[in-house]
């Protein structure tokens, strides 16, 4: 009787150790799943950048990082059936502004701005900054890759357009 216990135990111990075998080695095939989850990633990214806002200085593309935030948002709707061109003024010798033709939703909050930063002010002004200054705004992004003095050159010498279309 004992022996009969001691083979319906053993039997069972091969189950559960057959069970374990098969977990094992489905488990190896995780890694290729999760390289076409990359890729499904990779894919989402490509749709992002499809709806990216494009921003030109005088016919000049200027790579920009934007922020996350409604006034953005409201910025890509309004530009997305067609872009805008804004005629830009110097003013205070530190930045250019412009109006943007209509109010979009802004957040003001007090902050020192720095070469390429570009920000709302007043819900319908666009300023590009090429010098700091400190007052309320809603900050929109800031130039990439361009130096202080770079943008003096780009941006001090006279009135400027800058057009804001979105990718297609």
């Amino acid at each position: 009787m004992k022996e009969n216990l001691f083979c319906k135990s053993t039997g069972k111990t091969l189950i559960v150790l057959c069970v374990m075998a098969v977990n094992l080695f489905t488990g190896c095939g995780y890694t290729e799943n999760a390289q076409v989850h990359s890729k499904v990633d990779l894919n989402s990214n490509t749709a992002k950048e499809e709806n990216m806002l494009k921003f030109f200085i005088n016919d000049e593309e200027i790579q920009v990082i934007w922020e996350e935030n409604e006034s953005v948002e409201a910025l890509k709707n309004l530009v997305k059936d067609k872009p805008i061109t804004i005629d830009m003024s110097m003013y205070g010798d530190f930045e250019q502004v412009g109006s943007i033709g209509q109010s979009i939703p802004r957040n003001d909050k007090q902050m020192t701005t720095s070469a390429g930063d570009i920000v709302l002010y007043s819900g319908n002004q666009l300023v590009v900054f090429y010098g700091s200054n400190s007052w309320a705004y809603t900050k929109l992004g800031h130039i990439d890759n361009t130096s202080a003095e770079e943008m003096k050159n780009r941006l001090g010498n006279g009135d400027v357009n800058v057009t804001i279309s979105i990718t297609e």
